[in-house]
């Protein structure tokens, strides 16, 4: 994909900067390209093969690679709700998911998938690898996890060009495998990378359902929508009715419609983060640092030009903050967690009485 993007800043200035999102084990990772490196980046696991991969990264790259394990809407069809006494047999397992809506020419395309599909793996069985994962790293993160209305299931994984078959995975297995996923998130307190397309009104579900089940242990928690495609009005009523969940665009991914400029507008400065969503380590930075300047021009907040401009400006008076201190300070306020609701105010409680005082005295 081309971008003109905005040329890299100095080193020192990178060094506050997070990639929230990427994928560098998606391809191969070069270890001088890693040594280089003086932003910090958040490596993402999508299935049972990058769990591993994850991990031997975060080990060997410390400083600068934060771990995320878990499950991509892409893969949740290779995961059984079957307890692993009772998984049934591939043919069965594939066959409840995509044949009971399909349509009956798609027989034949089944027939043609299911010897490129793996035998499914109980969830259970995944659930206990991202539970020992997750505990090996007190500050790993659960992701990339999500939901997929949009994607259809390619014959053979991977392939160039893709060649996709008519099936989707429905929405109900995805749902219930994410569910899981976060349920031992909130239970280990760890953030999320939180994957949604062409799935506004699920994803707003979800958070709800969330917030409804957990409580405070769900607020304990951050959850950044990456690659966020919501309209900004989608965007502003999760923004007000969760006060953990962060927006995070890529420009590999949002650039592509103007629209996300207006997202940009849209969100409160405290809920914005970077990402640069991209496989190759080597344009992590690149992609990041064209993001933070697409914010900054969004936004009307200045660039800043060295670290001592960085480090020097923050303080109480937040007009004076440039893009690269709200960002660092964006991502400590997501590491941090113990998310609240923010008090009713007296006077919007009065409002909220005399409007019950109203409808009351209509209803009777």
């Amino acid at each position: 994909m081309a971008h003109d993007l905005h040329p890299l800043p100095d080193p020192s200035i990178l060094a506050h900067i997070v990639d929230v999102h990427c994928h560098p084990t998606d391809s191969p990772t070069p270890p001088e390209a890693m040594t280089a490196m003086s932003h910090r980046m958040c490596a993402m696991a999508t299935r049972a093969s990058d769990q591993p991969l994850v991990r031997k990264l975060a080990e060997q790259y410390p400083d600068s690679v934060i771990p995320c394990f878990g499950y991509h809407p892409w893969f949740y069809h290779w995961i059984s709700l079957a307890p692993a006494s009772a998984v049934p047999s591939k043919r069965s397992h594939y066959a409840s998911l995509f044949l009971p809506s399909s349509k009956p020419q798609h027989a034949d395309a089944f027939e043609r998938l299911l010897p490129f599909l793996p035998d499914p793996t109980p969830l259970e069985t995944v659930l206990a690898g991202l539970r020992a994962d997750l505990t090996a790293f007190p500050h790993a993160m659960l992701g990339e996890v999500g939901l997929d209305r949009a994607c259809r299931v390619l014959y053979k994984h991977p392939v160039a060009p893709p060649s996709l078959s008519p099936f989707t995975i429905p929405l109900a297995h995805q749902v219930a495998i994410l569910e899981a996923q976060l349920a031992l998130a909130v239970e280990l307190r760890r953030n999320v990378s939180l994957h949604s397309v062409q799935a506004p009104q699920a994803t707003a579900e979800l958070l709800a359902r969330m917030k409804a089940r957990f409580g405070h242990a769900w607020m304990d928690i951050s959850v950044d929508l990456h690659s966020c495609g919501l309209s900004p009005e989608g965007w502003r009523d999760i923004e007000r009715t969760h006060p953990n969940v962060f927006l995070s665009l890529s420009t590999g991914i949002n650039a592509r419609s103007r629209g996300h400029i207006a997202l940009l507008r849209a969100a409160a400065p405290t809920r914005l983060l970077v990402e640069s969503d991209f496989h190759d380590v080597r344009l992590s930075a690149p992609y990041t640092w064209d993001m933070v300047c697409r914010i900054a021009d969004a936004r009307g907040w200045r660039v800043e030009q060295s670290a001592a401009e960085v480090e020097e400006v923050g303080g109480e008076d937040k007009t004076q903050w440039g893009v690269v201190w709200r960002l660092a300070e964006n991502w400590r306020s997501f590491e941090r967690g113990g998310h609240r609701e923010a008090p009713r105010t007296k006077k919007r409680d009065k409002r909220k009485l005399l409007l019950d005082d109203s409808e009351e005295e209509e209803d009777e």
